[in-house]
């Protein structure tokens, strides 16, 4: 008898990856809560009693501590991650999935300015753009893709100015000139309807969150977290076999953060030339929130590998295979509640009141992911996003 060769076997879900990603999304709700979802305007606090005013700072500097630019940080690796799994499983089949994939980021791109008409802070536009890195290094071996990740992690661009600011006391650090649509933005969320809303987002907002985006170091390493999340699911990281590397990496990333963390507060204290000390800082605080974002990372797949409560984390699994869903429409709740367009909440909730918001609507939408995953696949952005991705060609992986 001839023998059949056998196909290589698919790569499956991975739980862990699932619970991380439900973990980055929350974060994300909670963070975006307190902010109004971009929009920083508070009800007047003066007569407010002192307890709540104990609560409303413990609560911001709290989030912003444990989340600020880490969600977003731990959603991007997953990204790359996600591409990894599809690009790997098309080449077992024989097919190259690059090309396919550079439109599944024009599908991205749309995807986003949606979520953008709503929320002038997303982030799905950046990814779309960013994410080309993705299909133009992954046939690099992992030593280059890596050593690139590097580079971009530790911010060249800023580095460059360092050095300029150093040799050129006249130099000064470009910005992109962001104030005036930030403020208009701001104008239409506080007093304008629907649709002036959304004709602000998708132009002075997009572009406003966009210059924010690369003046804040978020382009390069959105590109660095996208190539490691890559090298993840090259290495297969995030199976149970590999739960010791994440043990070295989480006592690699502790020595890491706290020095960083140190540093980051110190340097206005011995840098007077603002010319240095904006890029520093921006280095600095780029490698210790990503130092932070990887004890996050560790801690969590050490808990649901190492620890019997770790089962409890699969709670968390359905809001992160329906990460996509969760996050647009928190996007279009929250601008619905707490701009003019909506109910103009921001007139009346303080920062523990939009917490407590931002809590019910992550239960909500909890809830809501375990009543869908019990019936379906895929949640319905993730479909529509997946069924356009393979338009005229076929099913799906």
């Amino acid at each position: 008898m001839t023998e059949v060769a056998e196909k290589p076997a698919l790569n499956g879900r991975i739980d862990v990856a699932d619970v991380l990603r439900g973990f980055a999304v929350m974060g994300i709700i909670l963070l975006h809560s307190i902010e109004h979802f971009n929009f920083y305007a508070f009800p007047d606090t003066a007569n407010q009693s002192a307890w709540l005013n104990f609560t409303d700072r413990a609560i911001w500097d709290g989030l912003f501590f444990l989340f600020g630019g880490k969600g977003y940080a731990i959603f991007a690796l997953l990204f790359g991650f996600s591409f990894f799994i599809m690009d790997d499983n098309q080449r077992r089949r024989g097919y190259d999935f690059r090309l396919r994939f550079c439109w599944r980021l024009v599908l991205l791109f749309l995807i986003g300015n949606l979520n953008a008409s709503f929320f002038t802070g997303e982030v799905l536009v950046l990814y779309s753009l960013v994410g080309f890195v993705l299909p133009l290094c992954c046939r690099l071996s992992d030593k280059w893709v890596l050593g690139i990740a590097c580079v971009l992690l530790v911010q060249p661009l800023a580095l460059y100015f360092i050095v300029r600011a150093c040799l050129d006391a006249s130099f000064v650090t470009p910005a992109i000139p962001s104030g005036a649509l930030w403020g208009a933005a701001y104008e239409v969320q506080s007093g304008g309807t629907f649709w002036e809303t959304v004709r602000v987002n998708l132009w002075e907002g997009q572009l406003a969150s966009l210059a924010w985006a690369w003046d804040n170091a978020r382009v390069f390493q959105t590109a660095a977290l996208f190539l490691m999340g890559m090298l993840i699911g090259r290495r297969g990281l995030f199976r149970r076999e590999h739960r010791g590397v994440w043990n070295k990496v989480l006592l690699c990333a502790l020595v890491a953060f706290f020095p960083l963390y140190g540093l980051s507060n110190m340097l206005p204290d011995f840098i007077s030339s603002k010319a240095i000390l904006t890029p520093l800082a921006l280095v600095v605080s780029s490698l210790h929130k990503f130092a932070f974002t990887l004890i996050w990372v560790s801690s969590i797949i050490y808990v649901f590998y190492e620890m019997e409560v770790g089962k409890r984390l699969m709670v968390l699994a359905p809001y992160g295979r329906m990460s996509l869903t969760n996050y647009l429409t928190q996007s279009i709740v929250g601008s619905m509640i707490f701009y003019n367009w909506g109910f103009g909440m921001f007139r009346y909730l303080g920062i523990t009141a939009s917490e407590c918001v931002g809590v019910l609507l992550f239960l909500l939408q909890l809830a809501f992911c375990h009543w869908w995953m019990r019936s379906h696949r895929h949640g319905p952005f993730e479909y529509l996003w997946k069924k356009t991705t393979w338009i005229k060609i076929g099913k799906a992986a």
